[in-house]
């Protein structure tokens, strides 16, 4: 292996951003012939998954320098560092200090104590591997503890990038001939209580938009529905950059569900957020984060989970099986059979087809803004994917909707081909 480190990502977006920077780190500290796992601990499946990457990539390359690194890696160093296969274990912290890459560092295992950092830089991709999406970390960590949850001890407190460093990656990667950022963290709905001034996840969008106008789009990933800031409200009713679509962690629909699993939040306020959402911007596409099978659920438990799919209109769910997360207190209390657990998350899963196929279904005859991101395929503004033939990579292109097949949407450009809108940028006077 030559040139840039193979990286195998796992678990969630800010994952998938935080490779990138650590490609360009291993390639500049000369590890081009590195494999670099980077590992996710929500799930044990995830965990499970990472294993056998790891002993794959040492089948397939040998030769190769097996570096691990990611959440679950900074949770269980010892378990990583045990395998064979594996040549060093890097900490969450230390992935994305180029000083932690040099070929000749001694340590086999280089993880510090997470709840200790209390800053979190600004890391640039430049063009993000030359996508028309980019990802921009604007925080990291969590300061809530959810009781089934292990990633703030994987992630440590929350800490956010300023509001410059963000808007200089983002003008960076529009000039690089990124059409779309993500704004990404772990929990990004607390944005900014660590920095002066406190600037909140609404207020770091807007700057965004008014001193980046050349961006065309922008998104979120996903938001604590009890935690915006009346200036995002604002931002969702009156900015069209700000894409319609919002993916929301919801974990389940029953009080006492959520109340054992330690959440801000009840089935009443996300309905009612959902509904003002949607009086705002009724073009809105919403998904949602749940968890199927968590201990203590009943039947009546689950079916008020279920039916927060209709009652919201959620249209993309990520379903997961409840999964038991060492010494977290939801792992102490009365378990649901796994059997059950995984009927429940299909029902979940069937009920969330239905809602997309249904969704799509009614985009049918509509005009859809699309960001095509590959010959042949792109999103619409809702992130519905779109198959739309003779639009070049990286156009934002007017798309009559001709059919749709329960997955995804037909699109035909309104212009010929060749002939789309360069941006669909616009200055925003907030």
């Amino acid at each position: 292996m030559t040139g840039s480190p193979r990286v195998i990502t796992f678990g969630c977006r800010l994952n998938t951003f935080e490779s990138e920077v650590m490609r360009g780190a291993a390639a500049g500290a000369g590890l081009g012939d590195a494999v670099i796992v980077n590992t996710c601990a929500v799930t044990a499946e995830a965990e499970r998954q990472a294993r056998q990457a790891i002993r794959k990539a040492r089948r397939e390359h040998p030769e190769a320098r097996i570096i691990v690194t990611g959440c679950s890696a900074q949770v269980d160093p010892e378990r990583y560092a045990a395998m064979a296969e594996v040549d060093q274990v890097v900490g969450n912290a230390a992935k994305l200090d180029p000083a932690s890459w040099p070929r000749a560092t001694d340590a086999r295992v280089v993880v510090n104590d997470i709840m200790t950092v209390r800053e979190t830089a600004g890391h640039l991709v430049d063009g993000f591997d030359r996508r028309t999406r980019a990802f921009v970390q604007v925080q990291t960590g969590c300061d809530h503890r959810c009781t089934f949850c292990i990633i703030p001890f994987g992630r440590g407190p929350s800490r956010s990038v300023p509001v410059g460093e963000v808007v200089r990656q983002v003008r960076t990667l529009v000039e690089a001939d990124c059409r779309e950022v993500v704004l990404s963290g772990v929990d990004i709905t607390s944005y900014g209580s660590d920095l002066p001034g406190r600037p909140s996840l609404g207020q770091l969008a807007r700057r965004l938009l008014i001193q980046v106008p050349e961006l065309p789009r922008l998104r979120l990933s996903s938001l604590d529905p009890v935690e915006v800031d009346e200036t995002l409200w604002r931002l969702i009713a009156e900015e069209p950059r700000l894409m319609p679509h919002l993916h929301l962690s919801l974990q389940a629909g029953d009080d006492l569900v959520l109340k054992r699993m330690k959440r801000r939040h009840g089935r009443a306020d996300v309905v009612a957020f959902c509904e003002r959402a949607r009086r705002l911007r009724p073009d809105i596409a919403f998904g949602a984060d749940l968890i199927a099978g968590f201990p203590t659920e009943t039947e009546a438990m689950f079916a008020r989970t279920l039916a927060l799919v209709e009652d919201c209109g959620l249209t993309y769910l990520h379903v997961f099986p409840y999964s038991e997360r060492p010494d977290t207190p939801a792992s102490r209390m009365p378990a649901v059979p796994k059997p059950v657990r995984r009927d429940r998350a299909a029902r979940l899963r069937r009920s969330g087809d239905a809602a997309l196929a249904g969704f799509l279904g009614s985009r049918v005859g509509s005009t859809a803004s699309v960001l095509v991101e590959t010959d042949g395929f792109g999103r619409t503004e809702q992130f519905a994917p779109v198959r739309v033939d003779g639009v070049p990579p990286g156009a934002v292109a007017d798309t009559v909707i001709v059919a749709a097949d329960g997955r995804a949407l037909q699109g035909r450009p309104c212009q010929p081909p060749g002939v789309v809108s360069g941006s669909g940028a616009g200055s925003s006077g907030m």
